[in-house]
């Protein structure tokens, strides 16, 4: 890992955060119907339309926070 850009903690949070976020556009999916002259209302309930973009908002905040971070693995120190 010497000559790696970041450490295995800002890596870490790489990941978290990818794995936040895909969690986020799983809340998202959903609420559709199968019947075209159907309008289903379940499309704009509060997981869809604020738990799942909240969620992703979060995700994306990790990253960038594991990017610009100046994190130092304990064998640096």
């Amino acid at each position: 890992m010497d000559n790696m850009a970041t450490s295995r903690k800002g890596l870490r949070l790489l990941l978290a955060g990818f794995l936040v976020m895909v969690a986020g556009y799983i809340l998202m999916t959903g609420g559709g119907s199968d019947d075209p002259n159907v309008f289903n209302y379940a499309m704009f309930d509060f997981r869809r339309l604020y738990a799942a973009p909240l969620v992703i908002i979060a995700g994306i905040v990790t990253i960038v926070v594991a990017i610009m971070g100046n994190f130092k693995d304990k064998e640096e120190r």
